[in-house]
């Protein structure tokens, strides 16, 4: 099991709702915002390589 830390997140009441609307029967809010911080990364990612992709120039790599 991983190691808990002791924190406190203050958040307003419609967050909360919305983390709970978000959460699966069963499932911790420790592991849903883990899947959301996953899911942001990849997103992040994504969107980084589209811009590089849009705005950088690239040269032929010889062989």
């Amino acid at each position: 099991m991983a190691e808990v830390a002791d924190k406190r997140i203050p958040v307003t009441k419609d967050v909360w709702e919305g983390l709970s609307d978000l959460k699966r029967p069963g499932e911790t809010f420790a592991h849903l915002l883990e899947e959301m911080i996953e899911n942001e990364k990849k997103a992040r990612l994504f969107r980084d390589l589209d811009e590089i992709e849009e705005n950088d120039e690239f040269v032929e790599m010889q062989f």
